[in-house]
């Protein structure tokens, strides 16, 4: 039997090229053959925290190709701990034979794979001018969000908030060599307003994304808000937009971000543009015109996390 290939982290962080993940996001949705069920959503408490933990499992199988599942933990509370709040990890398939091929640490991956989405989504949604970004939250995601913009669109200017002023001057710091000047700030009103893309990664549960705030022609990313009960962008941020979703499948029965304004009839079903499958396929433009200001919610999806696995197997056996 062929060894199992071990896939860490380090690996991940020195082979990714957001340029490259984001042409195989794109293939792969615009193909569409994978088969993706809902994922698995558990939570259960830690009263030790004080707060819910969450399990989640996300199959895909890409018939008589490749298959995986992702088995994430999600911990708001790890800050105490040093820790992130997502751990994790990916098993990647043979699909004829059901072997192992690979093991890959999820934690890389999986903000690898989730700022390639929001760049995707963004290569149809924000202008192809765009040249300046807020980025609110200082996790994992952040430096990544910030590469991949920056990798379709020709940022010149980025901003970083955070609840903690620190972490963002320590993103700032390690990001001082990019090609792009970087500050961080202690409002977000400061900046929001003059930004041309919006990116919020976090786990809030209040909005953070107001739309009192927004000018014309801004594109806003929201990533966090992963719950029913989270949400990173208020009803005056929805009710002004063009509202896209990575899935429809996931999207409109994950996150607060939509399922909060559709309950409340702030937002209807069917008011919603597109997901990444018709963007991906030419079956929606995405943007309309230079005004508008457009929304894109994910909450990841398990092609995404296929997808990415295959690319960095691919790199790893290749080496």
């Amino acid at each position: 039997m062929e060894k199992i290939s071990q896939i860490d982290n380090e690996f991940i962080e020195n082979n990714n090229v957001f340029s490259e993940l984001i042409q195989e996001l794109k293939l792969g949705f615009s193909i569409n053959k994978t088969i993706i069920p809902m994922r698995h959503h558990h939570d259960f408490p830690n009263p030790d925290v004080n707060a819910d933990s969450t399990l989640l499992l996300m199959p895909a199988w890409n018939p008589s190709k490749d298959a995986g599942v992702k088995i994430v933990t999600v911990s708001p509370k790890n800050g105490q701990f040093n820790l992130p709040s997502i751990q994790g990890t990916y098993i990647y398939f043979d699909a004829i034979k059901g072997t192992i091929k690979a093991i890959l640490e999820a934690k890389s991956l999986t903000v690898k794979r989730t700022a390639a989405a929001s760049a995707l989504a963004a290569s149809y949604l924000s202008r192809k001018d765009s040249n300046s970004m807020l980025m609110i939250g200082t996790g994992a995601l952040s430096t990544n969000l910030i590469k991949a913009y920056a990798s379709i669109r020709p940022i010149k200017k980025v901003f970083v908030w955070g609840r903690n002023f620190e972490k963002a001057q320590a993103i700032s710091t390690a990001l001082k060599n990019e090609s792009f000047s970087i500050q961080p700030i202690k409002t977000i009103e400061e900046k929001i307003s003059e930004v041309d893309i919006v990116s919020c990664a976090t786990l809030s549960k209040t909005p953070l994304v107001l739309g009192k705030y927004l000018k014309a022609g801004q594109h806003i990313d929201l990533v966090g808000a992963y719950k029913k009960d989270m949400r990173e962008a208020d009803d005056e941020t929805i009710t002004q937009a063009s509202v896209f979703v990575d899935t429809f499948q996931g999207g409109l029965k994950e996150s607060g971000d939509i399922v909060i304004p559709i309950k409340n009839g702030i937002l209807k079903e069917d008011a919603i543009k597109a997901d990444l499958f018709q963007l991906c396929s030419n079956k929606h433009n995405g943007r309309t015109s230079k005004k508008e200001i457009t929304v894109f919610k994910s909450v990841g999806h398990a092609l995404e996390d296929l997808v990415a696995a295959g690319y960095f197997y691919n790199k790893f056996k290749n080496e």
